[in-house]
């Protein structure tokens, strides 16, 4: 699975505050995810939405309220992406190192 929707999902700076709150205090519901936020309950939903639709969090229904939890795997697919582009990086910056010297 491609890992461009997750990035594109993240290159938010809300939702990316909102996955950071979730990897801080766990499960969450939209009401606790929009406390101390700058922005409505509402859109903190609609976050929510692009984040699910990326694969990045997940739900289930506790009562009235819906209670979101990040998706491990799809974080890891990230990690382990960034890390082999770090990894490129680093090679060819070792290889422009060798061609200047």
């Amino acid at each position: 699975m491609s890992v461009a929707p997750i990035l594109a999902a993240l290159g938010d700076e809300s939702r990316l505050q909102i996955v950071i709150k979730l990897c801080k205090g766990g499960p969450l519901s939209v009401t606790k995810l929009a406390e101390d936020a700058d922005i409505s309950r509402q859109a903190v939903t609609k976050h929510m939405q692009a984040l699910f639709e990326a694969g990045l969090v997940r739900s289930q229904r506790h009562g009235r309220e819906r209670i979101w939890q990040l998706e491990p795997k799809r974080l890891e697919e990230v990690r382990r992406y960034l890390a082999k582009i770090s990894k490129q990086w680093d090679q060819a910056l070792t290889r422009l190192k060798s061609f200047v010297e």
